[in-house]
């Protein structure tokens, strides 16, 4: 059961997170009010929303239809896609600031409009032609992209396969193995396929609050796994919601995430494949 003060701090996480993306103010200032509201309050939200759903959840002041729905969300599920979206804008607007030529502007742009979060996908957004869509990614721009991109990955890959051959690679420590996130993805897409699961009616992209998006909950080796299609806008502009998979992970205090695609080029084609961890996925196919 979730505790009221669980909630505050996801709120408080989203507002710090809209306010770290240049978001409307307003809209900053009324999930802070609403964090507030739900620590002063006595009443369960749990228990609001278990005996009256949404409606019961907006008797809390400050809570109206966007906040009741974004909290609905996390009771049901203990994920918010809100907070994970803005997580992952957030971060990967820092990550590709820090290339030469990319701004705070362009690295939003890439986030937002091409879905893309790590440099392996930049990497790939840059030679599939979809970075030169974006505004201000002429070809000399796409062009120096590229050659950044590889020379940072190609030295990347070295230190990681040098940890791996020196036998002091503790990646396993911090997230699961990719044949572990493998497994679990074949799971969840056989028994989604099967209807073994329940399923939830996510908030966006989602206008008749239809239940169809199923979820899968598992452990393996000490860790827990929450497991999901993908729901994002990119998912559902490429009609990916059924190939793409989010999977959530914790452990010891320590979570994070990972979605699983289908490859759809280079050696690894046809395959599934985890984002950021391509060199380990080759390793694992051989």
């Amino acid at each position: 059961m979730h505790e009221n003060r669980d909630i505050a701090r996801l709120l408080g996480r989203i507002a710090d997170l809209l306010e770290a993306r240049g978001a409307d103010p307003h809209r900053v200032r009324a999930y802070r009010q609403a964090r507030r509201n739900i620590l002063d309050s006595g009443e369960s939200l749990q228990s609001l929303y278990s005996a009256s759903g949404e409606e019961g959840l907006r008797q809390i002041p400050g809570i109206g239809e966007g906040l009741s729905g974004v909290i609905a969300e996390y009771l049901a599920s203990g994920r918010s896609a809100l907070r994970d979206d803005l997580a992952a804008e957030v971060d990967s607007v820092h990550l590709f600031r820090q290339l030469p030529g990319i701004n705070e502007k362009l690295a939003g742009r890439i986030t937002r409009e091409l879905d893309v979060h790590t440099l392996e996908e930049l990497e790939l957004a840059a030679h599939d032609g979809r970075l030169k869509e974006i505004k201000g990614f002429g070809p000399q721009r796409v062009q120096a992209v590229k050659e950044i991109l590889a020379g940072r990955l190609s030295r990347s890959a070295r230190r990681e396969q040098e940890r791996i051959d020196g036998g002091r690679s503790n990646r396993e420590d911090n997230q699961p193995s990719v044949s572990m996130l493998l497994e679990i993805d074949r799971e969840y897409r056989g028994k989604a396929e099967a209807g073994e699961l329940r399923k939830i009616a996510p908030r966006r992209f989602n206008p008749k609050g239809e239940a169809w998006l199923p979820i899968m909950e598992t452990e393996r080796q000490g860790w827990s796994f929450t497991v999901l299609y993908s729901n994002t806008g990119r998912a559902h502009e490429l009609k990916k919601t059924r190939d793409w998979v989010v999977i959530y992970y914790r452990r010891d205090g320590r979570e994070g995430q990972c979605t699983v695609i289908t490859a759809g080029q280079g050696r690894l084609k046809g395959e599934r494949v985890v984002r950021g961890r391509e060199p380990e996925c080759r390793r694992y196919y051989g």
